[in-house]
């Protein structure tokens, strides 16, 4: 199946690779987050049509194996991971299972906020799913990239009582309030730690989203949580390694990987249909396609949370 006049995104997994730290060792094209209108389908596609507007997760999934039932899409059997989006055309496998069509072609000034739901909403809401959040609940939220953000946004969906975002950057800081944040913690490490303690009388909060992927950063999020609590790690570990002891004592419920997001499409679309939910708000920067390495230049410099990239 082919998809055309289609959106892009580039990514912060994909800071990587552009930095240097995965390998790429010959010329690669990158992109795996994308929504658009279907151009053309195989012989096999019963349920995708040309002219619909569809959105699909950064893997593709056939929907129907034991993984896919359990709704762990992106370890289906037969995943394939979609990793050239950022081009004119999109070819996508098992798109019967991996793309989630909208009821209409959407209007225009909502396709940003379809496109976020590819993977970083998507991820965002897992991110807040697996650490169990709970309405009331006391959750942090360790990373503010966008997939931090957008855990914020979801853990405001989900009913949260108390929402701490942990960043020093002040528009970032800005945009975690909008989306539901109640309190910024700026502090990093251990200091971060015993901020979040001093907001939590010593406790610890409930559930805590780990969205950096660094150890620095997973072990600022298991030493937040109060005992009995929930970690979510959706971030892309680099360089991560716990300590079996810590880890046993900790007492921490632990649970996460690539999102699956194709089990949240449904529920996001029509979040996102309905004016619920604004996502796209984390896009600060819009360049053309052949614009793509100034837009990874900005998000590595943190000049930017996320660039879309537009045909």
């Amino acid at each position: 199946m082919q998809l055309s006049e289609f959106l892009r995104r580039a990514c912060g997994s994909d800071l990587w690779p552009y930095r240097g730290i995965q390998p790429v060792t010959e010329p690669t094209p990158m992109g795996h987050e994308y929504c658009g209108i279907v151009e053309e389908v195989g012989s096999a596609v019963k349920q995708v049509k040309p002219g619909q507007f569809v959105i699909g997760s950064f893997f593709a999934s056939d929907n129907t194996c034991p993984n896919c039932r359990a709704g762990y899409q992106s370890a289906c059997e037969h995943k394939e991971f979609v990793s050239t989006a950022q081009a004119s055309i999109l070819r996508v496998p098992l798109a019967d299972g991996t793309l989630v069509p909208t009821p209409a072609v959407p209007p225009n000034e909502l396709i940003p906020n379809l496109l976020t739901l590819s993977d970083v909403m998507g991820t965002g809401w897992f991110a807040a799913d697996a650490a169990n959040v709970k309405p009331g609940a006391t959750v942090a939220v360790v990373g503010d990239g966008a997939v931090g953000l957008l855990a914020v946004l979801s853990a405001k969906q989900m009913g949260a009582g108390r929402i701490i975002a942990m960043s020093r950057n002040e528009s970032r800081q800005k945009l975690a309030r909008e989306f539901g944040a109640t309190d910024i913690v700026s502090e990093r490490g251990d200091e971060g730690v015993a901020r979040i303690k001093d907001l939590t009388n010593g406790i610890g909060a409930d559930s805590v989203a780990e969205c950096v992927g660094s150890q620095e950063s997973i072990m600022q999020a298991i030493r937040s949580t109060r005992k009995g609590g929930y970690v979510s790690y959706v971030g892309v570990p680099h360089g991560v390694a716990l300590d079996g002891a810590e880890l046993f004592f900790a007492h921490v419920h632990l649970h996460g990987g690539p999102a699956p997001v194709r089990r949240y499409l449904p529920r996001l679309i029509e979040l996102v249909l309905d004016e619920k939910i604004e996502p796209g708000k984390v896009f600060d920067l819009k360049l053309s396609l052949d614009q793509v390495a100034e837009g990874y230049r900005a998000m590595d410099e943190r000049r930017a949370i996320k660039a879309l990239l537009q045909p």
